[in-house]
């Protein structure tokens, strides 16, 4: 029998993304001056408000409030009259030194032998239902939301928008697991009062998100997806109402509150913790990262249609605890997935410090992680340049999700005799 599932995302103007963006801004900008800095911040933004929290252990000073203000400027809060906007709101810093009891159980003398930055377990996913692997109905909304925020920046087909955004995808199922249609789209999206009668200004914006949103989307999709959109598909846009109060004016935003938009939507599993705000000595987002690059690579090495791999760690010791495998019964090798998981951790080293080299995960790389998804992003190299509170000015060449490369394919073939 048929069944439908549904997964949400939500824009860079969503409180919460602010509040992540800023705090992986925070980590990137401490890891570009000192690669081995400690870093655990958080950030709430409210109306007209910033809060800087968190412990630190680093070797460089940063103008911690300039970078908050230049994050919500980038995103768009740029206007008074959405009660919060980088050159206003009052920025408030508690960040202090990070506990000596905690680096005591992560720093070593041996960088191989570096603990685990707290205990915890992390799980990895991976679909071949998509062409990065990931589950369709997250990636349809990711795509709904970063495209409407490339039309709002060039504010040229639709002029009123603001930067608070929300969508939600169902997908309908068939009993063998393969999607072949779209029931529901709901897109929620900011902004201005643009007309004064509030009904005729709701029709224009459903109908723009209609014929002129979802198009853009559906032209940069593979033509497999493509024919999963119908005529029949029933869209919620705005469906209570008007929305010009948004942001961190209209609700409160906190790092680390869409860890499923984050991840999988929904589908595979998720250990608990967040990822924004945190250096990769936190094995909550390195070990994230490494589960996922596992997945990916399982799935295009043919080895099962849908993997979920869980790693688990104890604070402050090196090895993780285990390593479990499903394959949902997709397996396309002739192993249990207990024997899967044996192989998996002779191809895979899981200390926190080999994860960091081979993802290369010291780098100022997380800003751009922050919204529309740490995982299914497109692996890429660009220039970034950081400037400090004392002049210093350093540039780097940063490779982005790097858990996204394939590049174990071929290893993982050969474990597998595939």
């Amino acid at each position: 029998m048929s069944y439908l599932f549904t997964s949400e995302s939500v824009s860079e103007g969503h409180p919460d993304k602010v509040s992540d963006q800023i705090s992986d801004a925070l980590v990137d900008n401490f890891l570009a001056f000192d690669p081995n800095s400690k870093v655990a911040c958080e950030t709430l933004v409210t109306t007209g408000q910033v809060v800087l929290a968190g412990e630190v252990k680093s070797n460089t000073y940063l103008d911690v409030q300039k970078i908050a203000r230049d994050v919500i400027n980038n995103i768009g809060y740029t206007k008074s009259e959405y009660m919060f906007d980088g050159n206003s709101c009052g920025v408030f810093s508690a960040i202090h030194e990070q506990s000596q009891d905690i680096n005591q159980g992560v720093d070593r003398a041996k960088k191989e032998e570096q603990g685990a930055g707290d205990q915890g377990m992390m799980f990895g996913y991976a679909t071949n239902e998509t062409e990065n692997l990931m589950p369709l109905a997250l990636d349809l909304s990711h795509r709904i939301l970063h495209e409407l925020a490339a039309l709002r920046r060039e504010n040229s087909e639709i002029t009123y928008l603001r930067p608070d955004s929300k969508s939600q995808v169902t997908i309908e199922y068939t009993d063998d697991n393969v999607p072949f249609r779209i029931k529901d789209i709901v897109v929620s999206t900011q902004h201005d009062q643009f007309l004064e009668d509030d009904n005729e200004m709701l029709a224009k914006i459903k109908a723009d998100v209609i014929s002129i949103l979802i198009p853009r989307v559906i032209a940069k999709l593979p033509a497999s997806i493509q024919a999963l959109f119908n005529d029949s598909i029933v869209y919620h846009v705005n469906p209570t109402g008007k929305f010009v109060i948004g942001g961190p004016h209209g609700d409160t935003g906190l790092t680390g509150r869409k860890i499923i938009v984050d991840t999988y939507g929904g589908k595979g599993a998720h250990g608990g913790g967040a990822f924004s705000g945190k250096d990769p000595s936190k094995v909550d987002r390195s070990a994230a990262y490494a589960t996922r690059h596992i997945a990916k690579n399982l799935v295009a090495a043919g080895v099962a249609d849908e993997v979920l791999i869980q790693v688990s760690y104890a604070i402050g010791v090196a090895k993780p605890m285990g390593i479990y495998v499903n394959t949902y019964g997709t397996s396309n090798v002739d192993k249990a997935d207990g024997e899967i998981a044996e192989i998996i951790e002779t191809l895979f080293d899981m200390r926190p410090a080999s994860i960091e080299e081979r993802l290369k995960l010291r780098q100022p790389m997380y800003l751009e992680t922050a919204a529309y998804g740490h995982m299914g992003r497109e692996n890429r190299i660009v220039n970034k340049t950081f400037r400090n509170v004392d002049g210093t000015e350093v540039s780097f060449d940063v490779e982005l999700f790097t858990w996204e490369k394939l590049d174990y394919v071929d290893k993982i073939k050969s474990a597998f005799n595939i």
